[in-house]
């Protein structure tokens, strides 16, 4: 006879994996950026742009997405 203890174990297991994996799956996509200068692109959660002109790196900008319109991010 199985202990029911025993028989819970490989199933949290698995649950932890599915758990794990679930939050891996929901991280926005990293876009491979081309070589640029520091502060002359903008990365946003989900997607980059360039920037018309060199900001300090780490602060805000913006990026326009002509479904969701103006999207932040920040300079890198």
């Amino acid at each position: 006879m199985v202990r029911p203890a025993k028989a819970v174990l490989p199933l949290l297991a698995i649950l932890a994996l599915a758990a794990a994996l679930l939050q891996v799956s929901r991280r926005p996509a990293e876009a491979q950026v081309p070589p640029h200068p520091p502060g002359t692109v903008c990365f946003t959660p989900y997607f980059w742009c360039w920037l018309p002109a060199p900001q300090p790196v780490g602060t805000t900008c913006a990026c326009f997405h002509q479904q969701a319109g103006w999207v932040y991010g920040t300079a890198g």
